[in-house]
């Protein structure tokens, strides 16, 4: 049993009056995703937001209760006087406010709602004053992170050639600070296989027979998949399951705190080592590779000159696959938490709850996850399997070196 888990299991098994209250940490969660949706927040930003307030909790928990190592710990004082509620909840206004005054009136209306299930007594004024304090510190350190940075990506063109003009997706991100990591390119893996290989050829001819939109063999079921993984819902899903996984066992506040800080952190990370890597590599997506086939050196990949995938093609370069690496670490720090075993989950479209995916474990949502990238035609398999390896390195890094047991 690993260090994560048998910390939670540990703590699940002392008295329910030594646990606090365990529903702040998801409460504040869902607030977070509602005040982003409101401002139409995605993608590589949504992460870094989560990963703030997810952190800040964390520290905020910890500045009372000391029971994991915080990410800022040399900022913060220790107060078991304080109220630990009180002070994740302070956390995660202070940081939303920070980022999205607009919704002033969501925030403080969740923030209203949770101080009446906290006594109003010097503890809470001191959780609150504390979380403030976590919030402003984490905030700070996370300022010179280079996400914000003015986009100056140049595509590459012969002088009065035309090239495509929508910009990639915050291509800044590829040099920006990752969370607990030393650098972007920690975990950067090899090239691209070689377009006159065999694994190369497998690849092709797989998403340009399962990922075109007139396929033939994809199913009605796969393309059923395929739409409901978009990238709105790719990260808000493991949250989703996270959530289900932890009411099922019980968790405390300090718990909670620990394994959506660890995977908000490594969701964060997972654009910043993604996109080093692909705009290292630049290599082409299955629309340009497979309508330009006789052009690889490669006699086992066929021309399709008119070959659409069923998905829109994202404007950023193919290897690795965002989708593998953010499977692999979700499922990594999930699996540290709550085991490899069987699991009971629904996930829900974040805008029509109508529409979901029911799982019985991490590793089936994380298959799943990969596999619409083939069918959608937007991935090749070696990317998504180097991808979701990459994003267990991300988990098991920030597990063996963050938030761990404090005794």
């Amino acid at each position: 049993m690993n260090v994560l888990k048998a910390a939670i299991v540990g703590l699940a098994l002392m008295s329910g009056n030594t646990l606090v209250r365990a529903d702040v940490i998801t409460d504040w969660n869902r607030t977070a995703m509602d005040v982003m949706k409101a401002v139409n927040v995605g993608g590589n930003p949504w992460t870094r937001s989560m990963a703030l307030v997810n952190v800040s909790m964390s520290d905020a928990v910890n500045s009372v209760q000391n029971r994991y190592s915080r990410y800022m710990a040399t900022e913060l004082p220790i107060d078991p006087n304080a109220s630990a509620e009180a002070a994740a909840a302070a956390a995660a206004r202070e940081i939303l406010m920070r980022q999205y005054p607009g919704q002033k009136a969501q925030i403080d209306a969740a923030f209203a709602e949770t101080m009446q299930t906290i006594p109003d007594n010097p503890a809470r004024v001191a959780g609150i004053a504390l979380g403030e304090k976590a919030a402003a510190a984490v905030f700070a350190e996370r300022q010179s992170d280079a996400t914000n940075v003015p986009d100056t990506y140049r595509p590459l063109t012969t002088p009065g050639v035309w090239v495509p003009t929508t910009p990639p997706l915050f291509p800044q991100y590829a040099t920006a600070k990752p969370w607990g990591m030393d650098s972007a390119s920690q975990f950067r893996p090899g090239p691209p296989p070689a377009l006159n290989g065999a694994l190369y050829a497998r690849d092709y001819n797989e998403t340009k027979e399962m990922g075109g939109v007139k396929s033939t063999k994809r199913t009605d079921a796969q393309s059923d998949a395929v739409r409901f993984w978009t990238q709105a819902n790719l990260g808000p899903a493991w949250f989703q399951a996270a959530r289900q996984a932890s009411a099922r066992r019980g968790l405390s506040v300090a718990e909670n705190a620990r394994v959506f800080g660890l995977m908000s952190m490594a969701l964060a990370n997972c654009f910043i080592v993604d996109w080093d890597a692909k705009f290292q590599y630049n290599f082409w997506r299955p629309i340009t590779a497979i309508r330009n086939g006789d052009q690889d050196g490669n006699d086992a990949t066929e021309r399709d000159a008119g070959w659409q995938p069923l998905n829109a093609t994202p404007m950023h370069p193919e290897y690795p696959s965002q989708a593998g690496i953010n499977a692999g670490a979700a499922r990594g720090v999930l699996e540290a938490a709550f085991g490899s075993g069987p699991e009971d989950f629904i996930v829900y479209d974040t805008s029509d709850a109508r529409l979901s995916r029911q799982f019985t474990s991490f590793a089936q949502m994380d298959q799943e996850h990969k596999e619409v990238r083939i069918w959608g035609g937007i991935h090749f398999r070696n990317s998504l399997e180097v991808g979701e390896a990459m994003g267990r390195k991300i988990a098991d890094h920030l597990v063996a070196n963050y938030m761990k047991p404090a005794r």
